[in-house]
Parts: C-alpha cells; sequence; structure tokens
C-alpha cells in the first residue's frame, strides 16, 4: 500500500519520496504526465536529497519525525531550521497532494469534513471559492491550504514557499501547490485555470481522513 501523509510525517531520517503510487496520466487532464513526472522524481526528490544531506551531520536530529522536526522548528540548530523549514516542508506537503490527486475517492466532502465545511464556510462551493482566491493571490510561489486550527476551526490560508501549516501548530487538510512547476507546462500563466482544474479533481476521501 502507497503510504499516506500521516506515514510520510512519521518518516525519520535518512527520509524518503513515496512512490506516486498511480499513473503520472492518471490526474489528465488536469495535470499532464510530463508536469507529474518532473514534479514528482525531481522536485519532490529535490526536497527529500537536500533535508537528508542538511541533517547528515545532526545526528541528535535523527531520532525525531519529520512531523516533529517540523512543529518543533524553533528548537532546532539554527543552521538548519532554514532546511527543515523549505526541504522538511516540501517533502510533507508533496505527500498530501500527491494523495490529494489520487484516483478514485470522493468527489464531495461527507462525514465530520462536510459537517465542519458546512459550519465554516457555509458550502463546498464557498470553501473551494476562497481556496482559489487564495491560491491565485498567493505572490510568487507557495500554497493554498485548508487547515485545521488548534480550536478545530477550519481556515483557508496561502502561505509561501514550502512553508507547512505545521510549522504554526495547524494541521494541512488539502494542499494546492501554486508554484510555477506545478503548472507551467500546461497552463503558463494561467493559475486560476489550473487551480479550477485542481479543485474539481481532489481526493475528498484522502481529505477527510486528515480530520478523522
Amino acid at each position: 500500500m502507497i503510504p499516506g501523509p500521516d506515514a510520510i510525517l512519521e518518516q525519520k531520517y535518512p527520509f524518503t519520496v513515496p512512490a506516486l503510487g498511480y499513473a503520472t496520466t492518471a490526474v489528465e487532464p488536469a495535470v499532464d504526465a510530463q508536469t507529474m513526472t518532473i514534479h514528482h522524481d525531481r522536485h519532490h526528490a529535490a526536497y527529500v536529497t537536500n533535508l537528508n544531506t542538511a541533517l547528515a551531520s545532526q545526528t541528535a536530529l535523527h531520532q525525531h519525525t519529520l512531523g516533529e522536526l517540523l512543529m518543533g522548528l524553533r528548537r532546532w540548530p539554527a543552521a538548519v531550521q532554514t532546511a527543515i523549514r523549505n526541504n522538511g516542508g516540501g517533502h510533507a506537503n508533496h505527500a498530501l497532494f500527491w494523495k490529494l490527486l489520487s484516483p478514485g475517492g470522493a468527489s464531495a466532502p461527507s462525514g465530520k469534513l462536510a459537517e465542519w465545511i458546512a459550519r465554516d464556510f457555509g458550502s463546498t462551493d464557498a470553501l473551494k471559492a476562497q481556496l482559489k482566491a487564495a491560491g491565485t493571490g498567493q505572490f510568487g510561489s507557495g500554497w493554498a491550504w485548508l487547515v485545521k486550527t488548534a480550536t478545530n476551526r477550519l481556515a483557508v490560508r496561502g502561505l509561501p514557499n514550502q512553508d507547512s501549516p505545521l510549522l504554526e501548530g495547524e494541521l494541512p487538510i488539502v494542499g494546492l501547490d501554486v508554484w510555477e512547476h506545478a503548472y507551467y507546462l500546461k497552463y503558463q500563466n494561467r493559475r486560476a485555470d489550473y487551480l479550477d482544474a485542481l479543485l474539481a479533481r481532489i481526493n475528498w476521501d484522502v481529505a477527510g481522513a486528515q480530520v478523522l
């Protein structure tokens, strides 16, 4: 079985890239096969390689999981905080992203997640509109996130670069990658069209499992 995003957060040094778990053509037409291949096999792999390189000599950190490294970022040596933030965040963020794009699964939220979306946004369409606005409004590279806050509310965040919501103690539920390498081959500068395509094919079973 392909490991889920929670399993990736339990990884310890040396970290490894999870298998995509489905064909690179499986997300078409939303995301083309060439973009999926480059994004997973090169960009995600680079984050993992760079994280392992940065932590190779930090043996005291090898006992900590990826989730612990991100949530406890300010506790670690200053020399590696940027690498953990950027590369550890990139590893965790992409692990969830691949699962959210996996074929099959529910095409709409259900259960607790559906209840919370209705409570905090009014409707799934209203949530999607906020996620799209966060994604199109993110200056430069970054992500649009649906998160669970420390008070068990849902919120939408736009975060730069590879910053993970875990850095601020919030649980990522849906993450939409708006780095140009995630969409430029197919969409060029049409980020809004790319976001529409992603939002139409989220695997809501994966998202729902994040709030259980």
